[in-house]
């Protein structure tokens, strides 16, 4: 019942930014660990970032530095900063979430990011 909602990709230019939103409805926000996962034509779907219901944040060793991850529990969000963007950021950028210590998994629809040099 978890449903979530990504917005933000685009197009941007080798060291431009952008910004991902996911929203989050029929969750009980505060609890979910969220995170952005990636997934580029011809692979596997890989991690981005994280941040616990605690929020506790960890990265992808490729984004370190340059992603920031942050939630809003408020407005029910999770945000990427993206910084620094390179061509081989391109992919469809998904959210998940999860309750903790729970075996689902809830995905968006993925927005897509292009990272053009």
């Amino acid at each position: 019942q978890v449903q979530l909602v990504e917005s933000g990709g685009g197009l941007v230019q080798t060291g431009g930014s952008l910004s991902l939103s996911c929203a989050a409805s029929g969750s009980i926000f505060s609890l979910l660990d969220m995170g952005w996962y990636r997934q580029a034509p011809g692979k596997q779907r890989e991690l981005v970032a994280r941040i616990t219901r605690g929020g506790i944040k960890d990265y992808a060793d490729f984004v370190r530095g340059r992603f920031t991850i942050s939630r809003d529990n408020a407005k029910n969000t999770v945000y990427l900063q993206m910084n620094s963007l390179k061509p081989e950021d391109t992919a469809v950028y998904y959210c998940g979430a999860a309750y903790w210590q729970s075996s689902n998994r809830y995905w968006g629809q993925g927005t897509q990011v292009t990272v053009s040099s």
